[in-house]
């Protein structure tokens, strides 16, 4: 049987975003979108023709349905526990064309807070390559770090990879819980992705390179470096990082284009693509994100994404 290339673990919420144009404070109406870290990567994945299910804790409420509806149009399957009383997250943006988050979460004593160990063996039940999770779903709460953890414990008894995406929030709360559990996962970490302004988060040091070698030396095999409209920065065979300048020349919306990044390079690596080869497909995407508006809008279709990894297979 074929194996699923990526399971990601997180919550998923619906998105109210103003139109283009408008900001949140004056809008009178919103866009109604279907976002989340995880959620975002594992379109990225299934856009270029891997495999991919979402795993998660939907409330018992009209907004799962739009959670399971968006996913099936991003060819991402669902894999939900339903909680009857916790509802689903939900959250609102404002558009921007810059790094600058303008982003106001309302999740707290949601569905997805109530992640738990039996989530994480569900998802390494499903003998998937490789596992997607991010520091921002430890920010939801006590028994989400603890199923972070969990997931660490098994992939590293198992040959799935643990991939871990940084994504750390401040606006959420909890940003020391984050941190900590992210360098708590490393040492089971195939793949580790965080922004340049993270690593200072995470190992006190600014420059890349730095960043780099702290977290090798914790525990994490292979580290991708995103650094924003500067593109991003992967590490040759040798270890010493390598700039990649982004490849974005639209830009409408920057919110999502990380996530876009992480699948990408995730899906080239497993391809058996090489970090540089694995980080231009990832940039490709992330580029495709920023010029729409919305988290995943503007992932390429099938036959798009086929001439790109062909061409990039023989470069």
């Amino acid at each position: 049987m074929t194996r699923i290339d990526v399971v990601g673990i997180g919550e998923a919420m619906v998105l109210m975003q103003a139109p283009t144009g408008e900001v949140l404070a004056g809008a009178h109406s919103y866009d109604v979108h279907v976002a989340g870290a995880e959620l975002n990567a594992c379109a990225a994945v299934a856009a270029l023709g891997g495999t991919a299910v979402y795993l998660t804790r939907l409330g018992d409420d009209p907004f799962a349905s739009q959670v399971r509806t968006a996913a099936s149009g991003l060819r991402v399957d669902i894999d939900a526990e339903i909680d009857p009383d916790r509802p689903t997250g939900v959250f609102f943006k404002d558009l921007t064309v810059t790094d600058e988050r303008r982003v106001f979460y309302y999740r707290s004593g949601s569905a997805a807070s109530a992640l738990s160990d039996s989530d994480a063996d569900r998802a390494l039940d499903l003998h998937p390559r490789s596992v997607l999770v991010s520091g921002l779903t430890a920010a939801l709460g006590d028994s989400p770090a603890r199923m972070l953890r969990r997931v660490a414990e098994r992939t590293a008894q198992t040959d799935s990879w643990l991939v871990v995406d940084a994504n750390l929030r401040p606006a959420l709360g909890n940003l020391d819980v984050s941190v900590r559990t992210v360098r708590e996962l490393l040492p089971s970490t195939r793949i580790l992705v965080l922004g340049r302004d993270e690593g200072e988060m995470i190992f006190e040091r600014g420059d890349v390179a730095g960043i780099m070698r702290a977290a090798l030396d914790e525990g994490a095999a292979e580290v991708v470096v995103k650094d924003g409209a500067e593109g991003c920065h992967w590490m040759d065979e040798g270890g010493v990082p390598r700039h990649l300048p982004s490849s974005a020349t639209d830009v409408v919306d920057t919110v999502g284009a990380g996530d876009a990044f992480t699948g990408g390079y995730l899906w080239g690596r497993l391809e058996g693509f090489d970090a540089r080869r694995s980080a231009v497909l990832g940039s490709w995407l992330a580029a495709a994100i920023v010029a729409t508006p919305g988290d995943s809008a503007g992932l390429p279709g099938p036959e798009d994404a086929a001439r790109f990894v062909t061409a990039l297979r023989t470069a």
